[in-house]
């Protein structure tokens, strides 16, 4: 297990913290730092429990044992809209029971900067829809949101998110849905968002090849509650990703860095 301690304070820190659902185990003794200015990536096979840790970390769950912190104090004992001022999580799925427009959609990213009773103000439209601008969306404000496509919908996911302007991203497979172009936009935009305004992120990702080109640290659930983290330079290695996967890879150099395909 690696320990990604530092004198910067972490927006997140996990002490010590088990992570369990059902049976699996997922995490033992966990102690992670998430610093302002990284993009951390989730990875491990099917069934390994990412989600599962991703609602953890983000205080939808409790930890079964051990403690984590939001901005060095304890996350259970902070007020929800508080939380959720600092927190934004992208879900893998979206269920949109009610109508309502994109823009409607978007602007709930606000809802926790507002008080009771008080409407979005005409700073809060711009935010977004500079945030729809972003992903692509430009003229969609009016559409209907249950006539989307599910690309399309990842995108006022997104959005949503974004105009939310949480200091810490919990994105759990933030590419779902979206074709190769907009895969590569969304993460590109998030991720500059993660280094020009001095946010974290934390995702979860299936494919291995968009960790690699994206996240600068890497945790990896190899099961047992056994992980393995740090700077994805000393974690992402071809014996560490056939262990964690269970399948042989060919390590391949591309433009824009180290790729892995099947044996």
């Amino acid at each position: 297990m690696g320990d990604t301690r530092s004198a910067a304070p972490a927006l997140l820190r996990c002490i010590e913290v088990d992570t369990d659902v059902a049976d699996v185990s997922v995490t033992r003794g966990l102690q992670l730092n998430v610093q302002a200015g990284q993009c951390w990536c989730i990875l491990g096979r099917n069934g390994s429990g990412k989600t599962t840790l991703l609602h953890t970390l983000a205080g939808l769950r409790r930890p079964a044992a051990g403690r984590i912190e939001l901005d060095g104090k304890p996350l259970e004992e902070q007020q929800r809209r508080r939380v959720a001022q600092r927190v934004g999580v992208l879900f893998q799925n979206q269920d949109d029971a009610f109508p309502a427009t994109v823009l409607e959609t978007v602007l709930q990213g606000r809802h926790p900067h507002l008080h009771s009773w008080q409407w979005e103000s005409a700073a809060d439209h711009a935010l977004a829809r500079q945030a729809l601008s972003k992903v692509g969306l430009t003229g969609f404000e009016g559409r209907d949101i249950q006539t989307l496509s599910g690309g399309e919908r990842q995108r006022v996911a997104v959005a949503t998110l974004l105009t939310q302007q949480p200091r810490l991203l919990l994105l759990d497979e933030p590419t779902n849905h979206l074709d190769l172009h907009h895969q590569l936009s969304v993460l590109r935009t998030l991720l500059a968002l993660c280094r020009e305004h001095r946010r974290a992120i934390v995702m979860v990702l299936h494919d291995v090849n968009l960790a690699a080109r994206f996240a600068d640290h890497v945790l990896l659930l190899l099961g047992g509650g056994e992980v393995r983290l740090g700077e994805k330079r000393q974690i992402m290695e071809t014996a560490v990703l056939e262990a964690l996967y269970g399948h042989p890879l060919v390590r391949v150099a591309t433009p824009a860095g180290p790729a892995w395909l099947p044996g």
